[in-house]
């Protein structure tokens, strides 16, 4: 009995010794609900900036645009209210004021904030914590992921550190600090609740959604995490709602502000190819194995991957040693080499594999697949994208569907007076379909000037509806 008593002893005495070392290792990696998040605000509020911005505006009123652009017939983006919440529409030209966030990422005063809080500006001004103002140069400006450098003429200010996005998980605290409705110096604390969101804004969709309370005006300003580093810039928030709010990751921003730094402007390389992601009819269709990779549906004439043999029909799995299972990891593998480097783009062709090298050029601003009259605008202005694959996901359409996409509305045109939104899918003219931009170009050169011109728009699973317009 005694020697029973003393073997439970020894077990009960290595348990003990052993439980911290087990909980140690099991948890050493977990962040346990913070107590309070006093002493990161106290360190990082330093860091960030009010930002106050004066534009002209040509009659009318403006809206900004931003992701697809501006609202169309008339109703507001959901965005609208997170990027001009102070707009004050009248009919003749004016100044306009508007807010917005950023945050200092050098002593000697640069600042990264949103393109769209200060584009167009005629000036814009830095507010500090301690309430000091300076007027504020625009250093470079990148559209396509709504990024921008500016700088002010200060020393000894307190910068803010970036982490890195990717090593954030799903379900980590994070802290937001902005001027939401102009009220600086806000604190909000949430999770991370999704990464990798693509919300319609553009090619590089890549978003952290957080519940971290983002309203008019954070726009601009930084994600934290609880080392007080910069994860995200906040961007975007859902209108109708509460609790979803988008920060672009600090991974993709710090390759595109150190781009800004050193030359004012972003270069990304360009293979020059229409492509989709290779869907389970596309692969019966044309006899693909897999339902990975992705296919090339247009080579555009003399661009890099034309140059290179790269066909219409090719399926492209991987670029130099990156597996490309999509048209999303392709469009960022391309656009994160430089231009005029050379990549090794293995493929598949007629079922049989292929290493073809292909020297990249420079992504030109205006993407071919649009409508490229008036600024890429329609004759009743309309911006339009030919459907594929990758944005019909996005939207929520079957991936065989075929149209085209407004994706922008011109302010003041016949298009802005309807209700057509973004997203909406052009699929008829005047009962005629339509499945790329150049059969529409076609068809409404057919239609003598001051004809009715009827457009058949789908909107989700159910809303169909037709325009009229008399062709100007």
């Amino acid at each position: 009995m005694k020697q029973i008593n003393k073997i439970f002893f020894i077990i009960i005495v290595i348990a003990l010794v052993a439980a911290p070392a087990i909980a140690k290792k099991n948890f050493k990696n977990t962040r346990m609900v913070p107590v309070s998040f006093a002493e990161l605000a106290k360190q990082a509020k330093p860091g960030v900036v009010n930002i106050q911005t004066v534009k002209t505006i040509d009659g009318g009123g403006r809206v900004y645009k931003h992701f697809f652009g501006q609202p169309f017939g008339g109703k507001q983006n959901p965005f609208d209210e997170f990027f001009a919440p102070f707009l004050n529409q009248r009919p003749q030209n004016r100044k306009e004021k508007s807010l917005g966030s950023g945050f200092v990422i050098s002593k000697d005063g640069y600042i990264v904030t949103n393109n769209h809080v200060i584009k167009d500006a005629d000036q814009v001004k830095v507010i500090l914590h301690d309430k000091t103002e300076y007027d504020a140069s625009i250093i470079g400006t990148d559209p396509m992921t709504d990024l921008a450098l500016i700088k002010i003429k200060a020393k000894d200010l307190a910068p803010l550190k970036f982490g890195s996005s990717s090593e954030a998980d799903v379900g980590s605290w994070v802290v937001a600090i902005g001027s939401p409705f102009g009220l600086e110096q806000t604190v909000t604390a949430g999770i991370v609740s999704a990464k990798g969101r693509i919300i319609g804004s553009g090619p590089y969709d890549d978003f952290i959604q957080t519940d971290a309370s983002i309203n008019p005006g954070n726009s601009g300003g930084p994600l934290l995490n609880l080392d007080g580093e910069v994860i995200g810039i906040n961007t975007a928030i859902v209108r109708s709602g509460q609790g979803i709010g988008f920060a672009i990751p600090s991974d993709l921003a710090t390759g595109v502000i150190d781009q800004l730094k050193e030359q004012k402007t972003v270069s990304r390389g360009w293979m020059g190819v229409a492509i989709q992601n290779v869907t389970e009819q596309l692969a019966k269709y044309y006899g693909i194995k897999e339902t990975k990779g992705v296919y090339i549906a247009k080579v555009y004439e003399g661009d890099p991957a034309d140059k290179a043999g790269v066909k219409a029909g090719d399926v492209i799995f991987m670029i130099n040693d990156k597996k490309i299972d999509s048209s999303r990891d392709l469009t960022f593998s391309i656009a994160g080499s430089s231009v005029g480097e050379t990549v090794n783009v293995g493929l598949m062709r007629n079922g049989k594999e292929k290493i073809v090298k292909v020297k990249l050029g420079k992504r030109p601003d205006q993407d071919p697949e649009m409508i490229d009259t008036n600024d890429g605008y329609d004759l009743f202005g309309y911006r339009l994208r030919q459907m594929d694959s990758d944005i019909a996901q996005r939207l929520g359409y079957p991936d065989d569907i075929k149209g085209l996409v407004v994706i922008d509305i011109e302010s003041g045109s016949q298009a802005s007076k309807t209700n057509v939104r973004h997203g909406d899918l052009l699929m008829e003219v005047n009962r005629h379909k339509i499945d790329s931009n150049e059969e529409y170009r076609q068809y409404l050169e057919k239609i003598n000037k001051g004809g009715i011109v009827q457009l058949l728009f789908r909107r989700g699973n159910s809303h169909v509806f037709v325009v009229s317009f008399e062709k100007p």
